[in-house]
């Protein structure tokens, strides 16, 4: 195994790892992630957000202790720095941060006089007695709800109101959070906190028109929990999806046959594969932990298999590769060996054979391929040059041979055409000899000499085959026999004729002179060819 090869190896291991340690990671983080608080915080819209929580009034030191309701405990020692308290209902925020068991019998203390219209919309559900019990009338019946002593009657009612306030001011901030599709988390939850405080009877306002309220939310948040459940699984599916396509093309990769893979580009995209798989394990949507190692162990078999074919498709090569060197380095071995011979056409021809062998041998690396063939050419250069070097010294002497030879084709040229056979063979049998007397013509002309001499000599051998052709004793034989046939036959086709003229048959008249006709064609081809032989 390569160096190359083994430190692939430990890349993948290493991204295995990676991998691994990623999907842990996160779902670690996903436990640990808080959940959504069931109450609003401050900073929230809402239509009492900007209010701010009123300070319980504080009782003066003289004043006895206020006496609680049995079932309500009792209250926290209050601050010693007292403060008016506001007329509006305190933030939902404010209210979220109290104690659930704060003390429903309030110590006298000065306090702001509530407006008419929050007094008048509080008696329309209770009452306040002039000890400071506050009394709330629900479904037709009066329900003690805490003592606020020292303090008018409206006073006290009003800060009894003034829970029920903050309760809605809650009802309103989820109202406005479904409508806005906010996230439904823990939703559920708050509604529940809010029924429990209304259940309570520790406050003045409609207590059913709020329960209706909290009752048609519960629907609409389990709406909004379904619609939200529908998209995530289609994200879900579609993040499925999307890794079982990555899975998919990694496995086709993986498959392919070693011997046709384009390894570079095959390797480059199963590495953007990986890539793409770490990218949608730290941001996609999980998928469970089943889905998730399912794809991930037929992810990682699929490059296993693909690297594994890789670095065997490698070590094979690299043993090819060797044993292409070796013979190539032998075929230069023996052409260098020949490039200082001068026997040329012996070594010409071995060069033809190296040639074919270095052909039909395995390439070697690209790099150790060029530098074995810049080896083997120089080689082959060295021989061809000092051919070419001594074929030009040739050509030298040669010159004056083809001066002889050009005149020899223009006297043969000037035989042409033929008019006496016997005088033109005598002709062109003297320029043959001395053609051969004159010698050899540089390789550049040897071609454009012997194909003028070569011209005039076919010219002069088609001449002497047509003179046998027309003396020739068999063909005359033949074609004075044809003759004789065609002549009988058209004395005979001759007589019929008469014989249907006179008989007046019109059918036998026309088959006979369409016979005759085409016999007097035949004889006057043969006639003519009779009158070449002649």
């Amino acid at each position: 195994m390569t160096d190359s090869q083994k430190s692939d190896e430990t890349a993948v291991v290493a991204n295995d790892e990676e991998i691994q340690a990623s999907a842990a990671g996160q779902s670690g983080v996903e436990a640990a992630a808080p959940a959504e608080p069931a109450v609003p915080v401050a900073g929230e819209a809402g239509p009492a957000a900007a209010t701010e929580e009123p300070a319980a009034p504080v009782a003066d030191a003289e004043e006895p202790a206020p006496v609680a309701d049995a079932a309500e405990p009792a209250p926290k020692p209050a601050s010693p720095a007292p403060r008016p308290a506001s007329p509006h209902a305190p933030s939902p925020a404010a209210f979220a941060a109290r104690p659930k068991a704060a003390a429903s019998v309030i110590p006298a203390a000065p306090a702001a006089q509530p407006t008419a219209v929050s007094l008048a919309e509080a008696a329309k559900w209770g009452r306040a007695e002039g000890d400071g019990h506050v009394f709330l009338t629900i479904d037709g019946e009066e329900q003690p709800v805490g003592q606020y002593p020292g303090v008018s009657t409206d006073e006290a009612l009003a800060y009894f109101a003034r829970k029920y306030d903050d309760v809605v001011a809650q009802i309103v901030l989820m109202e406005h959070r479904v409508e806005s599709k906010a996230p439904a988390t823990d939703m559920q939850k708050t509604v529940e906190h809010l029924r429990e405080q209304l259940a309570e009877r520790n406050m003045v306002g409609d207590i059913r028109a709020a329960e209706a309220r909290l009752d048609a939310l519960a629907g609409q948040i389990s709406e909004l929990e379904k619609s939200e459940k529908a998209a995530h699984d289609a994200a879900r599916s579609a993040e499925l999806a999307a890794r079982e396509a990555i899975v998919a093309e990694a496995e086709s990769i993986a498959s392919q046959d070693p011997s046709q893979v384009q390894w570079k580009t095959s390797s480059a995209r199963m590495n953007e594969l990986f890539e793409s798989w770490k990218t949608a394990q730290k941001n996609g949507i999980r998928l469970g932990r089943s889905n998730e190692d399912a794809l991930w162990k037929r992810f990682r078999s699929a490059r296993t298999i693909f690297d594994r074919h890789r670095r065997a498709y490698f070590s094979q090569l690299d043993s090819t590769n060797s044993a292409a060197k070796v013979a190539k380095e032998q075929l230069i071995v023996e052409a260098e060996a020949l490039s200082s011979s001068t026997d040329w056409g012996f070594a010409a021809g071995e060069y033809r054979r190296l040639m074919d062998q270095w052909k039909a041998t395995p390439r070697a690396s690209r790099k150790d391929d060029d530098a074995l063939w810049l080896r083997f050419r120089a080689a082959q250069d060295v021989f061809f040059s000092n051919r070419q070097a001594a074929n030009d010294e040739i050509d030298q002497q040669y010159t004056q041979n083809l001066a002889v030879k050009e005149a020899l084709i223009a006297e043969a040229q000037a035989l042409l055409p033929i008019t006496d056979l016997n005088a033109a063979k005598k002709a062109l049998q003297s320029i043959r000899d001395r053609w051969e007397e004159a010698g050899k013509v540089p390789r550049a002309d040897m071609g454009r000499i012997e194909a003028g001499l070569r011209k005039v000599e076919d010219t002069v051998r088609e001449a002497e085959e047509d003179k046998w052709r027309r003396s020739n004793p068999e063909t005359k034989a033949r074609t004075n026999s044809a003759l004789s046939q065609l002549e009988a036959a058209i004395a005979g086709l001759r007589e019929d004729l008469e014989k249907a003229e006179k008989a007046g048959d019109q059918r036998r008249i026309k088959n006979a002179r369409e016979a005759l006709e085409a016999r007097e064609a035949w004889l006057d081809q043969i006639q003519r060819s009779a009158s070449d032989l002649a």
